[in-house]
């Protein structure tokens, strides 16, 4: 399908998907699932594959004369159970209707819209908001003793960063409209994300049009990189060593996946292919403290990786200059500029804030326990 034909998909978008799609998916659910194309089954439930990155209830649907099985995919565990769901909560031998969306692919698969039991009529494994409600006033930063703000975890106290204000990322005040994984409702608005150079704003397009099938973390499990580490939902943590003089970054979406952040003045030198000290997902960050932010210059990215949601692409010149600050207890502002001379005209820029999670510890999020 061309983008070309996809004005009618605009409209699909903003008025369906948007309203029905949570956000937690861990990829844009369009990249498998055609809502051209909806599906309702009813049928028993043969077995609940309860595991990352998605539950699925397999189900035995009668056609005609003969019996046809179904998975019916669900959203993640963590957002399963974070809505109160278990995995006794459907069982084999019970009888469900799913109103869904069927595969791209032709597989007998179904993204499950909304699952009823069908003796009850209750609606069972949906997915709520489940963002911690803000305080009733500001907290005060929580600082070391010498006054420098504490990032991480506070004694005895577990918690980390999550509910990013956006999970997309485009130049600061392009006021463009996108799905949560960062697919465009309008193909027009491409241009406007940020500044490309040619053959950047032509392979953007080009995932676009493909509905981001060819994410490399949703294909392959690779990490998120870059500034994409700070959009997913289950967060971050941050472990600071102070005295090594470095902070390890936690990710909450990446396979237990981690960064290190290192203050100690040292500089991006490192191998191009990779060694201990110079990632090549994560690159070589190297940061200090600017009275009360943290400002981390990072560099040495291989290109096997998307570095935000949505496909915006880079070369192995980019450079990521973060800055992070703690204005309250509840509250990372996180200020991202990106500067690749390979895929952009000029450096651009963007920023969000995360919330803080308290008395959580980081989801363990396992890319590769079941299907993708």
């Amino acid at each position: 399908m061309k983008f070309g034909a996809m004005g009618v998909l605009a409209a699909t978008l903003a008025g369906v998907l948007l309203a029905t799609v949570p956000g937690t998916a861990h990829h844009e659910i369009l990249a498998k699932f055609d809502d051209k194309k909806p599906q309702t089954l009813s049928g028993i439930v043969t077995s609940v594959d309860w595991a990352n990155p998605h539950v699925h209830l397999f189900v035995t649907v009668r056609t005609g004369n003969e019996n046809v099985s179904w998975a019916v995919e669900l959203e993640s565990p963590i957002d399963l159970h974070a809505s109160g769901w278990t995995r006794e909560s459907v069982q084999a031998g019970d009888a469900i209707r799913v109103e869904g969306l069927t595969a791209r692919n032709g597989s007998r698969q179904v993204w499950a819209k909304s699952v009823v039991l069908t003796a009850t009529n209750k609606p069972v494994f949906m997915v709520k908001d489940s963002a911690p409600p803000p305080p009733l006033s500001a907290r005060p930063t929580p600082r070391w003793p010498d006054g420098q703000p504490r990032l991480g975890t506070l004694p005895g106290v577990d918690g980390y960063w999550g509910f990013p204000s956006t999970s997309v990322m485009t130049e600061k005040n392009a006021g463009i409209s996108m799905t949560a994984h960062g697919l465009l409702l309008n193909i027009a608005d491409a241009p406007k994300v940020a500044p490309f150079k040619p053959w950047a704003l032509s392979l953007y397009r080009q995932r676009q049009q493909r509905f981001l099938q060819d994410d490399p973390m949703f294909l392959n499990c690779k990490p998120p990189g870059g500034p994409r580490q700070f959009q997913s939902a289950y967060g971050v943590q941050f472990v600071e060593d102070r005295e090594r003089q470095r902070i390890f970054v936690l990710i909450g979406s990446g396979n237990r996946n981690y960064r290190i952040m290192y203050l100690d003045g040292r500089g991006h030198a490192g191998q191009v292919t990779g060694d201990d000290d110079n990632p090549l997902y994560y690159g070589r960050a190297v940061g200090k403290w600017e009275k009360d932010a943290l400002v981390v210059d990072t560099r040495g990215f291989n290109e096997d990786f998307w570095f935000t949601n949505g496909g915006l692409p880079h070369t192995d010149q980019l450079k990521i200059i973060e800055r992070f600050t703690r204005p309250n207890l509840d509250t990372l502002n996180y200020e991202v500029t990106i500067d690749d001379p390979g895929a952009y005209t000029r450096p651009w820029s963007s920023s969000w804030t995360l919330r803080w999670v308290a008395d959580q510890e980081l989801p363990a999020h396992l890319c590769q326990d079941n299907r993708p």
